[in-house]
């Protein structure tokens, strides 16, 4: 009896163990999925992108349009060294110019979807632009959102091709938003090619650990462990990276060029915090601007007038 009641609790246990060990895997392929291949989301046609942009940003249909008239509306595709497929649109400016901006879309967004910060660097400072679709977003292949980190070095590869298109004499700002701030802060911390000049982020995370874990408490009220732990072991076995090395906040402190910081106050889903120990990471020269009342990577829309003067007058300093 008493063996038999012995051997009941051992198979109960491994049982149970079984069944939360099956539920902490599929917990992590479903989190996973969910964070890094949500392509519902990001697969829309331009004609959605545009309706979405034109929506929000009025203005930008005339410039658009006056672009297309012209055929000064580009687009290229390039191979990285994993053989991805990638995508940029890119604009000359008005005048011929050394000027350029590299301008970077956030999370389940696209180039298209940059195209405000396109126009404060194209119309209204006359600089040439390159506007870059990230991995799994808009017209670039691979097999799932990179979060920044090996973006930054698809990044630096179109830093170059932007360097080929508009000449050896380019002096450059990279500008980046939400997950496209945290793509900017991570190339910044990579070694830069002299006709790099400086950096413009906007609401970008500390980490993808960071950003992750907070989702995970905000969306799904559930702590940090086992999950994060078990789902970043998994995105390295599956896309080669974990969660905890995706850090813009590491990256920033071996940034040496000027790094402009911008983050509204009222910020949730990249929290406010974490803008101050990346300005704090940031060796000098740097500037950050708190936005008094914005939310996440609405600044420029709420703010255009004084977002664009704030932002000539960071990028005059160091790009004549």
């Amino acid at each position: 009896m008493e063996k038999g009641f012995k051997r009941g609790w051992i198979l109960g246990g491994i049982i149970l163990l079984v069944i939360l060990t099956g539920c902490m895997i599929g917990g992590s392929y479903y989190m996973l999925n969910f964070s890094l291949t949500p392509n519902a989301r990001i697969r829309a046609k331009d004609a959605d992108s545009y309706r979405y942009l034109y929506a929000n940003y009025p203005f930008l249909r005339p410039w658009v349009d006056s672009l297309n008239q012209v055929n000064a509306l580009k687009d290229t595709f390039i191979l990285n060294p994993e053989g991805i497929r990638l995508h940029a649109y890119y604009i000359a400016a008005p005048k011929p110019t050394p000027k350029t901006a590299v301008i970077v879309h956030g999370y389940t967004d696209n180039a298209i979807s940059m195209f405000m910060i396109g126009y404060l660097y194209s119309h209204d400072l006359q600089f040439n632009i390159l506007l870059p679709d990230l991995q799994h977003h808009g017209e670039s292949e691979g097999p799932a959102i990179q979060m920044g980190w090996k973006d930054r070095l698809d990044v630096m590869q179109w830093m170059h091709v932007a360097n080929q298109i508009y000449g050896d004499s380019t002096r450059m700002v990279v500008h980046g938003i939400s997950m496209g701030g945290a793509t900017t802060m991570m190339v910044a911390g990579e070694e830069q090619p002299e006709f790099v000049k400086c950096f413009v982020e906007d609401c970008g995370y500390t980490s993808v650990w960071d950003e992750f874990s907070h989702e995970l408490k905000l969306a799904f009220h559930l702590p940090k462990f086992p999950l994060m732990y078990t789902t970043s072991w998994l995105c390295e076995q599956k896309y080669g990276w974990n969660f905890k090395e995706a850090s813009s906040l590491k990256q920033v402190e071996k940034a040496d060029l000027p790094m402009f910081f911008i983050h509204g106050d009222k910020d949730t889903y990249v929290p406010t915090w974490m803008v101050y120990p990346l300005y704090e990471a940031k060796p000098n020269p740097k500037e950050l601007w708190i936005v008094p009342g914005a939310k996440h990577a609405v600044s420029y829309k709420e703010n255009k007038t004084e977002y664009t003067n704030r932002v000539k007058n960071f990028v005059d300093k160091y790009i004549e």
